[in-house]
């Protein structure tokens, strides 16, 4: 908090500071000097383009860990949100058979009409028997004691939700299945992409800030 207080102190009102998923404290303290602070990990956009290489990344987790193609594989993906979407097609496109576990009816009609199968998320349990091999989109409880019990002996897991995930980790080692949290899989799998994205992201903030000041 010391920090962001000596940074901030020296800005003059009305000043636009970007930052990563700034604390709260941060915010506050931004407010109180007339500071206009952008989180630009919580813009659209950048989440769009990072859902890429997180697909990729998954996917390539998924064929390293794997001692079968991902051809004819069935894939059980819970949640369909950005990176859901696009880590889905890429799968089908390599013939996985994908089912979707999603809330949301029209996430579900989405999946369907992108060539995978749809669930209800309530009904992943009962379709775990069908799976050895699952990634997780979802930051809460998904695959924990009776979903990790009704997989497949020895399955695959891949969680890709942002803290607390939405595995039991170590739930799913008991039962003998491997379980990976693989969170910031842009950074890791594609630097450079990753530092393009966030830069054109910033531009993008930038030009908006332009804009309103063009237009007061």
């Amino acid at each position: 908090e010391e920090g962001w207080a000596a940074l901030l102190a020296g800005l003059r009102p009305g000043a636009l500071v970007l930052a990563g998923r700034p604390p709260a404290a941060a915010r506050r303290l931004a407010g109180a000097a007339g500071v206009r602070l952008v989180d630009y990990m919580a813009r659209e956009e950048l989440a769009v383009r990072n859902a890429v290489p997180t697909a990729e990344g998954c996917i390539g987790i998924l064929l390293a860990r794997r001692s079968r193609t991902l051809w004819g594989t069935p894939v059980l993906l819970a949640g369909y949100g950005r990176v859901a979407q696009a880590l889905a097609p890429r799968l089908t496109a390599l013939g996985a058979w994908v089912t979707v576990a999603a809330r949301r009816a029209s996430q579900r009609a989405l999946a369907q009409s992108l060539g995978a199968a749809a669930i209800p998320l309530d009904e992943l349990r009962a379709a775990a028997p069908g799976f050895d091999t699952a990634v997780n989109t979802i930051p809460a409880p998904v695959f924990t004691g009776a979903a990790l019990a009704a997989l497949r002996p020895g399955s695959l897991l891949v969680d890709l939700a942002s803290a607390p995930g939405g595995v039991d980790l170590a739930e799913a080692e008991r039962l003998g299945h491997t379980a990976l949290a693989a969170p910031g899989l842009p950074a890791r799998c594609a630097p450079d992409s990753a530092g393009a994205y966030l830069a054109q992201t910033v531009l993008d903030i930038l030009g908006e800030q332009h804009d309103k000041e063009v237009l007061a």
